[in-house]
């Protein structure tokens, strides 16, 4: 009932930029945390970038002072800016949740903890 759309991802050069949409849709009543996982070619899912249930910002390592999280909570919406790219962050990138929603047309709200979004394929040549 509800679902998380990605969007923007692509095939960019070195040291280009790419900017990621998530937006949860279905009948949503709050979002606790929210963010940015990616998987590469026969490696685990690793954690990209979160806002935490608290409102404060988790980053990989790896990424921090190139990509940047945002998000619109009007919209529900998170948002990824990738900049400097290199070949190592080429992924498939999905987008998590932790949120309540609505069951159906009900006013009975229900948690789900860990939503996931199809993926987005993003590809850094070198």
């Amino acid at each position: 009932q509800v679902q998380l759309v990605e969007s923007g991802g692509g095939l960019v050069q070195a040291g280009g930029s790419l900017r990621l949409s998530c937006a949860a849709s279905g009948r949503i009543s709050s979002i606790n945390a929210m963010g940015w996982y990616r998987q590469a070619p026969g490696q685990q899912r690793d954690l990209v970038a979160r806002f935490t249930s608290g409102g404060s910002t988790n980053y990989a390592d790896s990424v921090r002072g190139r990509f940047i999280i945002s998000r619109d909570n009007a919209k529900n919406t998170v948002y990824l800016e990738m900049n400097d790219l290199k070949p190592e962050d080429t992924a498939v990138y999905y987008c998590n949740a932790d949120l309540f929603y609505y069951i159906r047309t009900t006013n009975y709200r229900t948690r789900a903890k860990d939503v996931w979004g199809q993926g987005t394929q993003v590809t850094v040549s070198s």
